[in-house]
């Protein structure tokens, strides 16, 4: 580089500036480029500098999630196992404070059913969420993750095996079943038909791929494949619960009956969402549940079944009952049933049962039949009356407005079905 000569003393201080600014310029351009250097092992991996995954590693490692190994690396090609994946899960549920110790999220807690909380607060009250030193190191985790129904302990012969695709996306569903809701099935298996190897799944499977894809926590391959039966990196394991963590980072899924969804309730305690075919099974939905409401609080709606009691006493004995016949023991019962767009009553023919569920049956069927509803239950109350004094009645279909009804007694020779199929 050739350097100018200066003779005057003006002109020296000029040049003694020049060089002063030009090495603060240099030392900043050289920090500069040392921080952007070294942010890949700003976590203290030497392997991650320039991968795809590099900044979700290095986020959720600030969040004190991530293990890696001796030698300084994460090695976040090499595939997950299941024990990892069960950490990581669990631990992003937390938060870490400055002298190294963990809570559980509120907003996570807040998901929970009251049963899990309690397992939570009571049985694991001292979790240490740190691994084992003696013996197994991936039991503690495990052992909660089994207990709060996110794992079954047999799902794995051995859990420091390697996870595939739909076995993260099995994991996943019953995750999202105990701290979401789980997507409507039909919806979901729809949406994701679109994987070229998704009939290489099992069919249990399927419903594992179709939710996790359908929350926007998975996705495909650009060669359209989900990739049944290839296994889970270190790095898209990271990927797949950074989603799960944050909403905001999931994947949208368009759906063309937004306006006709609802969450509800299912057997299990838990939630789902349900896709209705229209407005107007959405609506007789909401009306099914005002109906409920009709006997005050003798009644349960689980999933799209609204079951009708005789009494308290009843509605308990069913509730916890331990054989088929006392969890059926309701007297009455109003249904829908989105995938076949039919609606339905089923009534038990005892003694007082029109007289206790007449109101609940009349709000529902009212709103299906309109201007006919007096039809609808002059047939109804019609077809009761017979089926009781003889123990038979035929079966029929008749035409009432634009519904046809389906009138059908069980073999039972005391169980009434009313089956409501828009023409």
């Amino acid at each position: 580089m050739l350097v100018p000569k200066f003779s005057t003393e003006a002109e020296k201080l000029a040049m003694k500036r020049w060089n002063k600014w030009l090495t603060i310029a240099t030392i900043g351009c050289l920090l500069t480029i040392g921080g952007l250097q070294g942010r890949s092992e700003a976590a203290g991996f030497k392997d991650i500098g320039g991968h795809w995954a590099e900044q979700t590693i290095d986020q959720m490692a600030q969040q004190g999630l991530l293990d890696g190994f001796p030698d300084g690396t994460f090695r976040p090609d090499e595939t997950v196992t299941a024990d990892q994946f069960v950490k990581i899960v669990l631990l992003a549920f937390t938060d870490k404070f400055p002298n190294g110790e963990r809570k559980w999220k509120t907003s996570f807690l807040q998901t929970l059913s009251a049963g899990n909380q309690n397992i939570l607060t009571q049985d694991y009250r001292d979790f240490t969420f740190k691994p084992n030193t003696v013996g197994y190191w991936a039991k503690p985790y495990l052992d909660l993750a089994s207990d709060l129904h996110f794992i079954s302990k047999g799902q794995f012969s051995d859990y420091k095996t390697s996870l595939k695709r739909e076995d993260v996306a099995e994991i996943l569903y019953y995750l999202l079943k105990e701290t979401e809701y789980l997507e409507d099935e039909t919806y979901s298996l729809s949406a994701a038909s679109h994987f070229g190897d998704l009939q290489s799944a099992t069919s249990r499977q399927q419903k594992f791929i179709g939710e996790s894809m359908t929350k926007g926590i998975m996705e495909g391959y650009p060669n359209g494949y989900f990739g049944v039966g290839q296994y889970v990196t270190r790095a898209e394991a990271l990927q797949i619960i950074t989603r799960l963590q944050t909403k905001s980072k999931r994947i949208s899924v368009k759906n063309d009956n937004n306006a006709f969804i609802k969450v509800v309730p299912t057997k299990d305690g838990s939630y789902k969402k349900l896709v209705f075919p229209d407005e107007r099974m959405l609506q007789a939905y909401e009306v099914m549940e005002q109906a409920g409401k009709l006997r005050g609080t003798n009644y349960d709606l689980q999933e799209t079944t609204l079951r009708l009691f005789r009494n308290a006493e009843a509605k308990a004995q069913s509730l916890s009952g331990a054989t088929v016949e006392a969890r059926n023991s309701n007297e009455a019962s109003l249904w829908l049933d989105p995938q076949f767009a039919t609606y339905g009553v089923t009534v038990r023919l005892e003694d007082g049962v029109l007289a206790r569920n007449t109101e609940s049956i009349r709000k529902f069927t009212d709103f299906l039949f309109g201007y006919d509803a007096d039809i609808f239950y002059r047939q109804f109350t019609d077809a009761c009356a017979r089926a009781t004094a003889k123990g038979i009645l035929e079966t029929t279909t008749t035409q009432i407005g634009n519904y046809s009804v389906e009138t059908r007694l069980e073999s039972d020779g005391k169980t009434i079905v009313f089956s409501i199929i828009h023409a």
